[in-house]
């Protein structure tokens, strides 16, 4: 007798958990997570520093109601931490979830755990992710050193100029491959909101293209970035809202640098949803259209190097179709689908030539009539081989 009036009672109180967990896990699968990855870059930590906290700023600015932000930071070349960032009576607080020691963070196998690692600590129904590093578009990885000619000089090799910002450090051994990053998202079943790169040249054709199936958008910059990087504590609110407001991001990116000691930057966002489309109109361009070499010097350089390696990708299509102004405008017309939002200061900042000017601008590059040394492996990139 007595079991029966107790059966009711755990039905119910089984009932009352059961829901409870099911809130939970809704609750859960609706948050929005960002994630800051801020690998081993050799002298940009305290660069890193400023940024978190400049995020931290924003998080005050704008509360936090679904989302979560985990940040990856190596504080060393053999140490990293992940922690998350929470607000608290206003104020922000970073919670180490996991500390690191010699992550392979640019392998598939390393890069991938850290991916698993943050999708675990935060489940989410979306992610977006910030990478901040020293960045050198498409080149791979093994073209950083030992490839490359003895006298070669990367942007960040120079001395006694303003910083500016390969995915990773200054060495091979801390560089990372954008297919890697691709290959490793993909093994936790991610697709990105956004990637921002906070790193220079990596508003590139060819690193979009790799990265489409794995992000909606891409945030980036075409030639370099000075070394304070995004300016996070104003457009970090339109970065963790719930549908980022992609056009505020550039126009307050552009008031910022604008206005800066170094007023250089340039910024776009590339719609990746539009990738495929662009690689099929670009074959049938460069099927039926050579592009003239001696042409080169005429196109929008966006970078300092010798011979140039990033050129502007709107001007060289307008410099290969000539005269062919009907699939220049059809191409023209897709390129402001592929790029919806960019921005620029009058020039743009390069370590070996100082500013240069900006006169044409579609806020995204290509490597495509580059005859530069580091163009060897230019032929295996994706872009490249779907585009010929």
């Amino acid at each position: 007798m007595r079991i029966k009036k107790i059966l009711p009672f755990i039905l119910l109180v089984f009932l009352f958990i059961s829901c409870e967990k099911e809130d939970f896990e809704i609750e859960t699968n609706n948050q929005r997570t960002v994630f800051m990855y801020l690998p081993w870059s050799t002298n940009l930590t305290s660069y890193f520093y400023n940024n978190i906290s400049d995020m931290e700023e924003a998080i005050q600015e704008k509360g936090l109601e679904n989302e979560r932000i985990i940040v990856f930071l190596s504080t060393s070349p053999s140490e990293s931490e992940m922690f998350e960032i929470t607000l608290n009576n206003g104020s922000c607080k970073r919670t180490i979830l996991k500390e690191y020691v010699n992550p392979s963070f640019t392998t598939e196998a390393g890069l991938t755990e850290i991916l698993g690692d943050m999708k675990t600590f935060a489940p989410a129904e979306s992610y977006s992710m910030i990478i901040g590093c020293h960045g050198m578009g498409w080149l791979p990885v093994v073209q950083s050193r030992s490839k490359a000619k003895e006298d070669f000089v990367y942007h960040w090799d120079f001395e006694n100029v303003p910083m500016t910002r390969f995915f990773g450090g200054l060495t091979a051994e801390y560089q990372t491959n954008i297919s890697t990053l691709a290959q490793s998202l993909s093994n936790n079943g991610l697709s990105m909101e956004y990637i921002l790169f906070d790193d220079c040249y990596m508003s590139s054709l060819e690193v979009a293209y790799e990265l489409r199936h794995v992000t909606n958008y891409l945030i980036a910059c075409p030639t370099e970035v000075m070394v304070f990087g995004m300016p996070y504590s104003t457009i970090g609110k339109y970065l963790l809202s719930e549908k980022p407001d992609y056009k505020a991001i550039c126009e307050s990116f552009y008031q910022f640098y604008s206005n800066y000691q170094y007023p250089y930057g340039t910024l776009a966002v590339t719609d990746c949803s539009y990738l495929d489309e662009l690689a099929e109109l670009m074959k049938y361009i460069h099927s039926n259209y050579s592009f003239d070499s001696t042409q080169a010097i005429n196109i929008q350089r966006m970078d300092g190097y010798s011979p140039v390696i990033f050129y502007d990708f709107g001007d060289y299509v307008q410099t290969l179709c000539g005269t062919d102004t009907e699939i220049y405008n059809k191409f023209k017309t897709l390129l402001e689908k592929v790029i919806p939002y960019k921005t620029h200061t009058k020039e743009f900042y390069t370590a070996s030539r100082g500013p240069i000017t900006v006169e044409r601008y579609s806020g995204i590059t290509t490597s495509e009539p580059s005859t530069n040394s580091k163009m060897v492996d230019y032929p295996k990139t994706s872009w490249c081989i779907d585009t010929h």
